[in-house]
C-alpha cells in the first residue's frame, strides 16, 4: 500500500521519534525530544560514535540539573526514554524520523531512499539539513508529501528556533504536524520556502564568507572582526567564532550549495575559507580554525 493511501500520523498520536546521525545535531535534536516525553531512538553506524552522543547528552542534561532547570528525577527519566542502536531496523515503526547525517546529498537521497521502504507508510520523514534540497530528497521517496524539513540550531537544547522548510510536494498536513511538534518541544518554528540556504543560511553564510574575505584581505584580523560584530552589531558572537563552531566544512558545504543553486558569485566560498578545510583547519572540532581550541 502506498504512503499517498493511508491516513498520516497525527501529531497528537506521535510517541515514537527516530533519529538517524548522533553527531552535535543528532544528539541534541534526541535530548530535546526525550526531555519533552517521546521515546527516541538514535541511530548511527558506528557504536563509538553513539557512545560519545550518550556521554554528550548526560554532560548536558547534568549542566541543566546543576543551573536547577531540571530535576535529577527528569533527568533520569530523559535518559530513560533514549536508546542507541546501530541497526536501521529498530527505527522501523517510528512515527517520525529526523535525519542529522553528514551535508551531503548523495548520502541523504540514498538514506530516504532506505528509509521510505523501511517506515510504515504513515510516518513522516524529516531532515536536519541546512541547505540541501528537501523537494530533491522528498522525491527519491514515495511519500513526498510527508517530507519536510526541520531545520534545528546548535546548540539545539538552548536555540528555540527550528526552521521548517516546505519542499515543493509537502502537505499542509506535514507541515502542521511539525508545527504541532515543535509547540510541544518548546521551539518556535518559522517556515521557509525550498530553496537554497533557506532564511537562516542564505543570510549568516554570505555574512560569514565575507568576514573570512576581510581576513584574507588583511583588513582586520579575527579578533577584530569579531569584536566590531559582537559591540557594533550587537551580535552574541562574531561571525568567526561561529563559523569555527559550526565547522569551518559545514559552511564549506552550505556556500557550495547557494553558489551552485543560485548561481550567483556573491556566494562564491572564499579562498582562504577553502584552504582552511584542505588543511583540515575545521574550527572547534579539530582543535584549530580562525582560533586554536
Amino acid at each position: 500500500m502506498s504512503a499517498s493511501t493511508v491516513p498520516m500520523v497525527a501529531a497528537e498520536a506521535v510517541t515514537r521519534i527516530g533519529i538517524i546521525g548522533s553527531g552535535t545535531m543528532g544528539n541534541g535534536i534526541a535530548q530535546v525530544f526525550a526531555a519533552h516525553g517521546f521515546e527516541v531512538r538514535v541511530n548511527d553506524v558506528a557504536r563509538p560514535a553513539l557512545d560519545r552522543a550518550k556521554a554528550s547528552i548526560e554532560k548536558s542534561l547534568a549542566k541543566f540539573v546543576e543551573k536547577g532547570k531540571l530535576s535529577a528525577e527528569e533527568r533520569d527519566a530523559t535518559l530513560g526514554r533514549l536508546a542507541f542502536e546501530t541497526a536501521m531496523d529498530v527505527l522501523a515503526d517510528s512515527d517520525l524520523v529526523v535525519e542529522a547525517i553528514v551535508e551531503d546529498e548523495v548520502t541523504k537521497l540514498t538514506l530516504f531512499t532506505t528509509l521510505d521502504a523501511m517506515l510504515r507508510p504513515e510516518a513522516v520523514i524529516a531532515s536536519n539539513t541546512s541547505s540541501i534540497s528537501i523537494t530533491t530528497l522528498a522525491a527519491a521517496t514515495k511519500r513526498p508529501d510527508r517530507v519536510l524539513g526541520m531545520h534545528f540550531m546548535n546548540p539545539v537544547p538552548l536555540m528555540p528556533l527550528v526552521e521548517l522548510i516546505r519542499g515543493q510536494a509537502t502537505s499542509d498536513e506535514a507541515m502542521a504536524l511539525a508545527k504541532a511538534l515543535c509547540t510541544r518541544l518548546g521551539k518556535t518554528p518559522v517556515e521557509a520556502q525550498d530553496y537554497p540556504g533557506f532564511i537562516a543560511n542564505r543570510i549568516l553564510m554570505p555574512m560569514i564568507n565575507e568576514a573570512v574575505y576581510c581576513v584574507m584581505e588583511g583588513v582586520g584580523t579575527p579578533e577584530d572582526i569579531d569584536a566590531v560584530m559582537k559591540l557594533g552589531m550587537n551580535h552574541p558572537m562574531g561571525p568567526l567564532t561561529l563559523a569555527d563552531f559550526i565547522g569551518l566544512d559545514v559552511c564549506l558545504a552550505i556556500l557550495n550549495v547557494l553558489h551552485e543553486g543560485l548561481g550567483d558569485s556573491k556566494y562564491r566560498p572564499c579562498p582562504l575559507l577553502r584552504r582552511m578545510v584542505a588543511a583540515g583547519h575545521l574550527g572547534r572540532k579539530s582543535g584549530r580554525g580562525f582560533y586554536q581550541y
